[in-house]
């Protein structure tokens, strides 16, 4: 006797799970390898078997089809349980990073859902309507990544859709940053001689001083305590950076905090400059005068060399707002004493960063060797040191050309 096989009100055959519900609707159920019961709906018999071609794909694949209303802020709190190793500052980061940027809206999104178009659009939805740079994009994309990563590795999406995406948005905006650039000698040389000569500002010459001359990242300079420099043998001994960040809502705003450095290489000992020497006793004598100490401990750590007037340590957003009004009256003054030339050297806006590229640049035209560069910089990673090289090179090939045919122009003349 045959068995007579279910059939839809249009009197379609039924496969084996499909179901035709009263309100018309379809229904195809199915059981994954521990006998769970699933279900998913269409309004057409055609849009259930798509689904069902998925779902069938996903459990011949091995992927987890009961987590599919899982999101992306979902998996992303999975990923902070379980993502281990990370520094206690870059943890924070990134956690900053997400939850600034990703969790709002496109965290919401279902990772089921997600394809590959999605994430370029959002990243250039980042650009276009936020005002990010590639460069900002580039550490949201950092933990996106790794947040999606994980689904593939738990077995929930076959593919990373943040594969190659940051990649494709470098090309098509390359043109939206341009490279950190040194200050000419020139330049460099208006900076120190206006800090010298200042007394507004003579005060920000010993650290200022320190960043030109040792290439010291920021939170390496603040983090400085007197126990870490030896004056007589004139070594500094890296060893910490003082950071700033934020302990997220509802913890009481932002903070400073001692870490240790990512890599061995950010551990180091650099060799002092006379004019860096000067500079600590200049700072210490400045102190000494106005009866400032330090007053501030930081995760057990106190006795910091470069302090405000209340003797709390330095924080980069108010270094670099000094920079701003030191270059602003520099130029002020430069303007002045030139009256009107056309060859006036004014100071480019610049920051903190900026007097770390320039030591390298210097050390680039000087002739030092990479090597040592690598490990006065701090740098983990070669290559790192090698494009500052070829960058600082290029620009001191190009402007030794630019000499050359100035030289060859006033022969003629002559």
């Amino acid at each position: 006797m045959a068995i007579e096989r279910r059939k839809d009100s249009k009197r379609r055959v039924l496969r084996d799970g499909e179901y035709q519900r009263a309100n018309g609707t379809f229904e195809y159920r199915w059981r994954d390898k521990l006998g769970r019961p699933h279900s998913v709906y269409a309004k057409t018999l055609e849009q259930l078997r798509e689904k069902e071609a998925n779902v069938q794909v996903d459990v011949l694949s091995g992927l987890s089809v009961n987590e599919r209303d899982l999101t992306i802020n979902d998996l992303f709190d999975k990923w902070k349980q379980l993502k281990k190793g990370l520094k206690g500052n870059t943890a924070r980061n990134y956690h900053y990073t997400y939850d600034k940027f990703v969790s709002r809206d496109f965290g919401k999104m279902r990772v089921n859902d997600l394809k590959r178009s999605d994430v370029r659009a959002f990243y250039i939805g980042l650009i276009e309507r936020r005002g990010m740079k590639t460069a900002s994009v580039e550490c949201v994309h950092t933990v996106l990544h790794q947040v999606l990563e994980l689904a593939v590795t738990d077995d929930i999406i076959r593919y990373n859709p943040a594969d190659n995406a940051l990649t494709e948005l470098k090309r098509t905006h390359c043109g939206d940053s341009e490279k950190r650039k040194a200050l000419t000698v020139e330049e460099q040389k208006l900076f120190e001689d206006y800090l010298q000569n200042s007394a507004r500002y003579r005060h920000w010459a010993p650290i200022f001083t320190v960043m030109l001359w040792t290439g010291m990242r920021v939170g390496e300079v603040t983090g400085l305590r007197w126990c870490d420099i030896n004056l007589d043998e004139g070594i500094i001994s890296v060893n910490h950076t003082l950071v700033y960040f934020s302990k997220g809502k509802g913890n009481g705003g932002s903070t400073f905090a001692v870490n240790t450095p990512k890599t061995k290489a950010g551990e180091r000992i650099i060799p002092m400059l006379p004019k860096v020497r000067e500079a600590f006793l200049l700072e210490r004598q400045f102190q000494e005068e106005l009866g400032i100490e330090c007053q501030t401990v930081v995760d057990g750590y106190s006795d910091f060399i470069f302090v405000n007037r209340f003797g709390s340590v330095q924080h980069f957003g108010t270094l670099n707002k000094a920079l701003n009004r030191i270059v602003r009256d520099c130029n002020q003054s430069a303007l002045a004493r030139g009256k009107g030339k056309t060859n006036t050297v004014l100071l480019p806006k610049f920051s903190n960063h900026t007097l770390r590229h320039t030591f390298t640049t210097r050390m680039c035209e000087a002739g030092v060797n990479i090597k040592a560069m690598q490990e006065i910089l701090g740098h983990a990673d070669s290559q790192t040191t090698l494009d500052v090289y070829t960058d600082a090179t290029k620009e001191l090939k190009q402007r030794e050309m630019i000499r050359l045919e100035e030289y060859f122009q006033d022969t003629d003349e002559a």
